[in-house]
């Protein structure tokens, strides 16, 4: 298929436009590398460096499919500096949409997130529960998924919304590289690299087994596993909503225990009170996933860490 790969110089979007290419599709990247790296871009991707803004100039009805990535993703910042989070990851892909609909590509896969759901009344999450996101960042998806929804209903676009939870890990030379990082992995990586401050634990005294939070970790090849299965999933006229998570959950202080045997190193830790808005538990129900998509994941715990730990290991890389 010929797709076009939006915020594909980034994290997650670099990691699944590598499968795309490694499975013979042709993929073109667009990125603004506001976030994103150049050197992420796959080989054998075209790339052009512009805007999700400007998708129209790049879409031709050639185009199979869209894999939609470019968004802004710092939920503390997104409370800080709500503007850029409605017109980027909302205005952006309305842009998108219309680009879309002009050119008659029909089939669109989304990166959501659990943030859509704010602080559930359940655990694990399904995607029939309540959606009352607590920022700007999760409203904005939600709002997407709404916009999908209308679209399928009255264009006829096939679209699949993938809600995930904590992606962590690497493929290679292909992993996470955040100007500000506020992932939990990538900082206790860099606090045993010796690479900046001690890392921080918010919160010792949640009623968890250890007192820690509980988070749901996913390998971002499972996670990008997921995404090829929604690509050949997608049905025209159908918005289909897919949680993504491994069901189980692990606590802050398991993914430093993690840390600590895959690297062999201590791990410099400052405890602190629990953020305010965080909750406890946070796990998905992947069940929607595992019967539609025939998708599991399949890596542990370890295996996520040590992925990210050699990608870290690299020439220039962030720790």
């Amino acid at each position: 298929m010929k797709l076009l790969v939006t915020g594909g110089a980034g994290y997650i979007g670099s990691v699944v436009a590598a499968l795309l290419a490694e499975a013979g599709h042709a993929v073109t990247v667009l990125d603004d590398l506001s976030t994103g790296h150049r050197d992420a871009v796959p080989e054998g991707a075209s790339f052009t460096e512009a805007s999700v803004f400007d998708a129209a100039s790049v879409l031709d009805p050639s185009y199979d499919a869209v894999l939609h990535f470019a968004a802004k993703s710092l939920v503390g910042e997104s409370v800080q500096d709500p503007a850029p989070y409605w017109r980027n990851n909302v205005a952006g892909t309305l842009a998108l949409l219309e680009a879309m609909r002009g050119h008659g590509v029909r089939r669109l896969v989304f990166s959501s997130t659990a943030a859509v759901y704010g602080d559930p009344e359940t655990v694990p999450i399904s995607e029939d529960d309540p959606a009352l996101p607590t920022s700007p960042y999760g409203a904005s998806k939600l709002a997407v998924d709404h916009m999908l929804g209308g679209w399928a209903r009255a264009y006829g676009l096939g679209a699949v919304s993938l809600r995930y939870f904590n992606v962590a890990g690497a493929h290679g030379r292909f992993g996470e590289r955040h100007a500000t990082e506020t992932h939990l992995v990538p900082n206790l990586l860099r606090a045993a690299a010796g690479g900046g401050e001690p890392a921080r634990l918010h919160g010792t005294d949640y009623p968890t087994r250890d007192g820690s939070a509980v988070r749901d970790y996913l390998h971002v090849l499972d996670l990008a596993d997921a995404h090829l299965r929604a690509l050949d999933a997608v049905r025209p006229g159908v918005h289909r909503v897919y949680n993504l998570g491994t069901g189980s959950g692990s606590t802050v202080r398991e993914v430093l225990d993690a840390v600590r045997r895959v690297t062999g190193l201590p791990v410099p830790v400052e405890e602190g009170p629990r953020r305010a808005g965080d909750p406890a538990v946070l796990i998905a129900s992947s069940d929607r996933a595992r019967t539609e998509l025939g998708w599991k994941p399949r890596r542990t715990l370890d295996e996520t860490v040590s992925d990210a730990w050699a990608f870290t290991r690299r020439p220039g890389s962030p720790a």
